[in-house]
């Protein structure tokens, strides 16, 4: 695979330096790349742009999103397949990614005309109060590998439209799509004219980079996408300094089966849930609740169908699953098998598979794991594909189940029944911040604002009003008459 010219059509030179990126299609040295020293001076660059860029007018500052949303349209098979390349995820996966970064330019571009706070009703004669809301400042995005591009893009199109600058410190495994991305900002730049130096940035580091961005009083949000653990060890430098915080963390996403459900429609939701990109989504089927009453009959039909799935080369049209990330994922996924069948659970696949003889490369047969109760192994995250199948009796036991775990993102429930169907997106129903009836918790789409409850950190980003979190809001009370009456009528005089 010609990396180089590659990434010459996306529009950058070969990187140069200590830090390797491995494919973990082959676990091969594809590049390497420089490593930021100072991520401070980043966030000095990013203060000179938001004194300028804050000043642009919103639907001006939208134009360049819809560059940068052209840009991504021609350079669309060549950035998917780079993500391919350096995440391990199947060419499909790899265009849905870049055409999801497509969508949320679209987005921004309209949002940059919508930008409006609310009018109230005031107490006081001739008065006016109404809200206004402005540019935040530099933000702080980090990415994890699994989605190396998209969530960058759910975060930066809403930052720029709202007027904040943009520091990318992107995962030490997928530093060569953000590079890309930010050299396709750039062209787009370019055409625009006037975009201040520093408005878009990429920091490639380690932890202590993520800790830099996190202690900067110069950056007040800073939006993280990763593990709980990494959340909760960031979470407290940037409280500490009182900044804002978007954290969007692990899942350990449930479907309930009930006893109406269209089994036809579960197998084909559940496999691209549990199965797709290697199990290695935040919103990943993790758990499957399956009435007692049609349990033996889904879990054969996901033999069956687990049986057929093509895993291999993601480059190939014919693979539904690529490989894990690395050694460690596979690691993982080891123990988590290995600790299950200890505690007497039924386990189909999860073994290594040989592909393209690449010793350093780590395929997996997804796996489906029998158990009779929601054991503490089950209630934490493995981040791998491993799909736990439970039974239930009546449906407040499978709710409490659903809930029954420290994450909350993503859940939903298959059923014909209109009653089972709003209990679960009832008050009383499903704790997640995703809650769907007949499609899989993953696949969301960029319209509604995407996040979770709980260890899940309770950011939200991409869709909705997602954009409030982007920007500082103002409550601005006008007084156009002759008098000062104060608020609760109270009365203030020398006279």
């Amino acid at each position: 695979m010609d990396v180089s010219g590659l990434l010459a059509r996306l529009g950058l030179s070969p990187p140069n330096g200590p830090l390797e990126v491995r494919s973990p299609i082959h676990g091969q040295v594809i590049a390497s790349v420089p490593v930021t020293t100072d991520p401070a001076r980043a966030v000095q660059a990013a203060a000179e742009a938001f004194a300028a860029w804050r000043v642009v007018p919103a639907p001006k500052r939208g134009e360049l999103v819809r560059l940068l949303g052209e840009e991504l349209r021609r350079a669309k098979p060549d950035l998917s397949l780079l993500i391919t390349l350096e995440s391990g995820k199947i060419l499909q996966e790899g265009l849905g990614e870049v055409q999801e970064m497509i969508d949320i330019c679209d987005f921004a571009v309209g949002l940059s005309r919508q930008l409006y706070g609310l009018t109230m009703a005031t107490e006081r004669p001739r008065h006016r109060m109404m809200e206004t809301w402005h540019p935040l400042g530099p933000v702080a995005v980090i990415t994890a590998f699994n989605f190396p591009a998209a969530v960058w893009a759910w975060n930066a199109a809403l930052a720029l439209v709202c007027g904040d600058p943009v520091i990318w410190k992107p995962s030490e495994k997928t530093p060569l799509t953000a590079l890309a991305v930010n050299a396709l900002l750039t062209r787009a730049a370019e055409r625009f004219g006037g975009v201040p130096n520093g408005l878009s940035q990429v920091v490639i580091g380690g932890i202590e980079a993520a800790r830099t961005l996190a202690d900067h009083k110069g950056i007040p949000l800073v939006s993280a996408t990763g593990s709980t653990a990494m959340g909760k060890a960031l979470a407290p430098r940037i409280a500490r300094r009182l900044g804002r915080s978007l954290l969007e963390l692990g899942g350990n996403n449930a479907a309930i089966i009930c006893p109406s459900a269209d089994l036809d429609l579960v197998e084909r939701a559940v496999l691209f849930a549990a199965a797709g990109t290697a199990g290695q989504r935040c919103t990943s089927l993790r758990r499957l609740i399956v009435h007692h009453s049609v349990r033996d009959r889904l879990a054969e039909r996901l033999k069956a169908a687990y049986g057929r799935i093509r895993v291999g080369d993601p480059r190939d049209p014919a693979t539904l699953v690529g490989p894990l990330i690395g050694a460690k994922a596979y690691q993982a996924m080891r123990h988590a098998l290995a600790k299950a069948g200890a505690a007497g659970a039924t386990v189909t696949g999860g073994e290594r598979l040989a592909v393209g003889g690449w010793n350093q490369a780590f395929y997996v047969r997804p796996a489906l794991v029998e158990v009779r109760r929601q054991t503490e192994l089950v209630r934490s995250e493995t981040f791998a594909p491993i799909l736990y199948v439970m039974g239930y009796e009546r449906l407040e036991q499978a709710i409490a189940l659903n809930n029954g775990v420290p994450q909350g993102l993503a859940s939903s429930i298959f059923t014909r029944d209109l009653g089972e169907a709003e209990a679960f997106l009832a008050a009383s129903g499903s704790d997640c911040g995703i809650a769907n009836v007949n499609i899989g918790p993953s696949g969301a789409e960029i319209g509604g604002a995407f996040g979770g409850e709980k260890d899940t950190g309770g950011g939200r980003e991409s869709g909705s009003d997602a954009w409030k979190a982007y920007m500082r809001r103002a409550t601005n009370t006008i007084n156009y008459g002759r008098d000062l009456p104060l608020a609760q009528g109270i009365v203030f005089t020398t006279e």
